[in-house]
């Protein structure tokens, strides 16, 4: 069974970063893709950022230019670099990886963004 584990959500102020980590219990090429999610109080999930087995990347606009997706092969790890965090940043982030046979999902990581 497919396994992952996000880290490194927190509390922080306007303007600051913070890396998330994506550990994934299987080698994460296999995957066709990886991404992360998030979903604040109230609001439907949406997706932050993908990155394909090709290592084509996808944003949303409302981060373009503020979020890094990446991924460590060789540590089968993806993060998320998120910098000058706002209060609309804050939600809990969900790492998210699909294959040919089903979808994937962590179990969240709470970032919080003070004013």
């Amino acid at each position: 069974q497919v396994q992952l584990v996000e880290s490194g959500g927190g509390l922080v102020q306007t303007g600051d970063s913070l890396r998330l980590s994506c550990d994934a219990s299987r080698r994460i090429l296999n995957f066709n893709a990886m991404g992360w999610y998030r979903q604040a109080p109230g609001r439907q999930r949406e997706m932050v950022a993908v990155i394909t087995s090709a290592g084509t990347t996808n944003y949303a606009d409302s981060v373009k230019g503020r979020f890094t997706i990446s991924r460590d092969n060789a540590k089968n790890t993806m993060y998320l670099q998120m910098n000058s965090l706002n209060p609309e940043d804050t939600a809990v982030y969900y790492c998210n990886a699909f294959d040919r046979l089903s979808t994937y999902w962590g179990q969240g990581t709470q970032v919080t963004v003070s004013s």
